[in-house]
């Protein structure tokens, strides 16, 4: 962040479900002190006081700057879109290739940071964070999913945690679908339906709250990344459980060597870049 931009600050609760706007004395003054050692304007945003919508168009010339250092360095197998790699630097973009789709990928795809080796050795994190910081990269990831989903009756849109919890909202609001978040165990206040799920080392459990969805309605899962499928296939499980069909699922980003895909059978899965 640059000085003198103005900044909107909102707090979204560990224990809900999804973010509240609402000011909390602590959390925000410290956020303010924070915000403001950078010459940074503040405004803060109560639940009372300001409707805010996840999704509301800004102008187009709204740009927020992004700060691309020499680190962010091309080093991956190309990345496309898909329905149905070695690097050395700390911190890197991930690339595109756009020969006969959309042109709004190459944008998405490039603004996706890969951060070698997090959270352990080995491992090469796609970090959407700088794809939130892109107003125009984030707002086409949004417009792309919309627009084919818009006309599939979708009623329901299940987000899984976490990162599900940023892209659904805005998808479910642009058609007309309700917000359902698929969470980890004893975060729901309320009563809820679990579905067990294996991982490399060990099981979770993913819950959903009884009454969130009827039989016979029409859903789509979101989340952020597809690696082994586990997740999804829990929560294509979880919500078969009630009856409710599954129309798809759709992810920004697949890592295609980890076959995530084989796992959820023949549910299709559309996903922006992998």
């Amino acid at each position: 962040m640059q000085p003198g931009f103005s900044i909107l600050c909102f707090q979204a609760s560990a224990d809900l479900p999804f973010p509240v706007f609402y000011q909390r004395k602590g959390v925000m003054h410290a956020a303010a002190s924070l915000l403001n050692s950078s010459n940074l304007s503040l405004r803060f945003a109560s639940q009372t006081q300001t409707r805010l919508s996840p999704w509301i168009a800004a102008p187009s010339s709204v740009r927020l700057p992004l700060n691309r250092s020499q680190n962010y360095r091309i080093a991956l197998p190309p990345l496309h879109s898909i329905v149905s790699g070695d690097s050395t630097q700390p911190q890197q973009m991930a690339s595109a290739d756009v020969k006969s789709q959309d042109p709004r990928i190459a944008g998405i795809s490039s603004a996706i940071r890969v951060i070698p080796d997090f959270p352990k050795p080995g491992i090469m994190f796609q970090d959407i964070t700088t794809l939130l910081l892109d107003t125009k990269a984030f707002r086409d990831t949004i417009d792309l999913f919309v627009e084919r989903y818009k006309d599939k009756n979708i009623s329901v849109v299940a987000g899984i945690e976490a990162r599900g919890f940023i892209f659904g909202p805005p998808i479910a609001l642009a058609i007309g679908a309700k917000f359902v978040p698929m969470r980890k165990p004893k975060k729901l206040p309320g009563e809820v339906i679990s579905e067990e799920y294996s991982l490399e080392y060990g099981k979770d459990v993913m819950e959903m709250h009884v009454g969130a969805v009827q039989a016979g309605e029409r859903a789509l899962i979101v989340d952020d990344l597809v690696a082994t499928g586990g997740t999804l296939s829990a929560a294509i499980r979880l919500l078969e459980r009630v009856g409710v069909h599954v129309v798809e699922c759709a992810c920004v980003i697949e890592l295609p060597e980890l076959k995530g895909r084989e796992r959820l059978g023949e549910k299709p899965l559309f996903v922006l870049v992998s």
